[in-house]
């Protein structure tokens, strides 16, 4: 008898229908430690549930959230009540959680807490003892995984924003048991390199995945390391004791090649700016230089013998426009004065006195008759009258 052919949907129904019909399977109670746990902008969760001997994929509905009361992590121990089922679609079956409680902190988790307690008191997270990320790296060494996306997303992002950097990459074991150890070495060596800046971290995963970063050892090498670290460990929801040691911590890879490379075009409206300050700067000088060699050049020609001979040429100009001022001055008072005394001389002149009908007499001996005392009978007489002269004889004198 010819063997029968399923398609792989008929498998997938025939098995989910196995799972429908075990009693067990339809509602039952896991405990476990979270993993990998993920809140989807859907309103799902989806997380992994382990233990020691094995883990299954688990996922809680929007619509079953009512059911938790708290906000899962990873390294929870918790107990989840639910079904399970198997997912048509690729034949997985997983744990459908109807509601979730917290039995406590997992293994890991509280490893985690206790470290990360131990090195706070001893200072290693404090912030006086970080060091600044430099502005313009030109060296940045990288300690993480020579294949995956880490290291792609670092250097995509690098050199899209400047083609010039240089990149020393320190291929590390970022997983495991070996993990610890090499990305101890990788800062070191790249600390003996020179590099400017490192990157040290890896892609996301589980808190086991991302275990190696948890690592004492691997706190105290970023801890006294010269070199500033940017820490790059996982996605932007995972934590680890790197984050909190190193010197700045970035969300994802991205971000730190971001945070630890400058934009080239940045740097060069900087540069633009820097040589137009300068050029102001320079510009300024130049301008008050100039002043100051104006000034001493005034100061020079005022003390220059030339400039001596023209301001007393100068003054004595003035001096002699002065002089010619008052001595016109003067000169009209004068004037003035003269026509005064002229006007009154004028007022007494004898001619004036002869064009009124008087006459001018002598005794003919040129002295002047002012009276009748003076005269005799048949005395010679000079009268002068304003246009000539008259002799006369006096034939009679007779007194008021």
């Amino acid at each position: 008898m010819p063997q029968s052919t399923y398609t792989v949907g008929q498998l997938n129904r025939y098995i989910k229908n196995i799972f429908n019909t075990d009693f067990v399977l339809r509602d039952l109670c896991v405990k476990g430690e979270v993993s990998n746990c993920k809140y989807h902008s859907s309103g799902h969760i989806f997380f992994t549930l382990k233990d020691p001997a094995g883990s299954i994929k688990c996922v809680m509905f929007a619509g079953n959230r009512g059911g938790l009361s708290f906000k899962m992590t990873d390294g929870m121990l918790v107990n989840v009540k639910g079904y399970v089922d198997v997912y048509l679609q690729d034949g997985v079956y997983q744990l459908y959680a109807q509601s979730i409680t917290k039995e406590g902190a997992g293994e890991l988790y509280e490893k985690f807490e206790r470290l990360k307690e131990e090195l706070e008191e001893r200072g290693m997270f404090a912030p006086e003892y970080k060091i600044e990320i430099p502005k313009d790296a030109k060296c940045i060494g990288i300690v993480t995984a020579s294949t995956g996306a880490a290291i792609r997303d670092i250097i995509n992002v690098s050199k899209r924003r400047n083609p010039y950097i240089k990149l020393v990459l320190y291929p590390a074991i970022v997983q495991g048991s070996e993990a610890a150890p090499s990305i101890v070495k990788g800062i070191k060596a790249l600390e003996k390199y020179g590099v400017d800046l490192m990157i040290v971290g890896r892609g996301g995963g589980s808190i086991e995945d991302l275990w190696a970063f948890n690592e004492e050892i691997v706190a105290q090498a970023i801890f006294d390391c010269s070199v500033p670290i940017i820490s790059a460990v996982g996605h932007e929801v995972d934590f680890t004791i790197a984050d909190f040691v190193a010197d700045l911590r970035a969300a994802t890879p991205s971000q730190a090649a971001e945070l630890a490379v400058r934009e080239i075009r940045e740097i060069d409206d900087e540069i633009y700016s820097r040589s137009d300050e300068l050029e102001r700067n320079m510009m300024a000088v130049l301008r008050r230089k100039k002043e100051r060699i104006a000034y001493a050049e005034r100061q020079l020609s005022l003390l220059s013998p030339t400039n001596k001979l023209r301001q007393s040429k100068e003054r004595l100009a003035r001096i002699e426009v002065a002089l010619t001022d008052a001595m016109e001055n003067i000169i009209e008072v004068r004037k003035q004065r003269m026509r005064l005394l002229s006007s009154k001389l004028d007022g007494l002149s004898p001619l004036k006195r002869l064009e009124s009908g008087y006459a001018y007499v002598t005794n003919g001996k040129g002295k002047r008759v002012k009276s009748v005392t003076q005269l005799k009978e048949g005395m010679k007489i000079e009268m002068a009258l304003t246009d000539g002269y008259a002799g006369a004889t006096i034939n009679s004198v007779r007194e008021n």
